[in-house]
């Protein structure tokens, strides 16, 4: 199922989400609406052509195979009911998970290497977290919440830095992000650097934790 970074402190933490390894992907989206409270809708799948794996869009070169929105009305069919989730992976059992932001939380994208450097200053400044992912492709994505698309500009301002100047995206409304475990193509599957645990039911807000991203951020350029 969902795999977790190893060696990240709350590794050890006991909670719901991740379970076992080997759920299903319509288990693992029943569970984050059903124990978490987070809005998801089903997106693209991977089929595999001639022994390799194609996104179900049909574009060779997608640039996220089977991790991006199948429909173009998404925004609408994102839920919260677990029991349309249930329905909706039911017609497409491989269909990658895919959660809105703007909603219950809003996330902070920034490259890998400053992500794990800002954990460990997190850590060091014991702040509280939410779930972190880590993609494919290299980003984290810190989960905070709802509204801070809003904030981080004039937040980055105060903190002497340039927005544009920063790998830093803060994703809210009309966004969203893929869930473990969500595979983008042959390049792996979207993990948890921080699992949802019961101890982080409650996100920080973009504010606190603005200073070590845009720290690391800056020192990553």
């Amino acid at each position: 199922m969902e795999e977790t970074i190893a060696g990240t402190q709350d590794s050890q933490i006991a909670g719901h989400i991740p379970q076992q390894r080997g759920e299903s992907l319509l288990e693992t989206a029943v569970r984050y609406a059903e124990e978490r409270h987070w809005d998801v809708f089903p997106g693209t799948w991977l089929e595999a052509v001639d022994g390799m794996q194609h996104c179900s869009c049909g574009d060779a070169s997608c640039p996220a195979p089977g991790a991006h929105p199948a429909r173009p009305d998404w925004v609408t069919q994102a839920t919260g009911s677990a029991t349309v989730a249930r329905r909706m992976w039911q017609k497409q059992p491989t269909a990658s998970i895919l959660l809105p932001t703007g909603r219950t939380f809003d996330t902070l994208s920034v490259p890998e290497s400053a992500g794990f450097l800002a954990l460990a200053r997190m850590e060091r400044m014991e702040l509280t977290l939410g779930p972190v992912t880590l993609t494919p492709d290299r980003r984290m994505h810190f989960f905070v919440l709802p509204g801070a698309s809003a904030k981080v500009p004039d937040l980055v301002r105060k903190l002497g830095w340039s927005l544009p100047s920063l790998d830093l995206v803060a994703q809210g409304e009309g966004a969203y992000v893929a869930a473990p475990p969500t595979r983008f193509g042959s390049r792996g599957a979207v993990q948890w650097a921080r699992r949802p645990t019961p101890a982080n039911r409650w996100l920080p807000d973009a504010e606190e934790l603005i200073s070590p991203l845009a720290y690391a951020c800056g020192r990553d350029r």
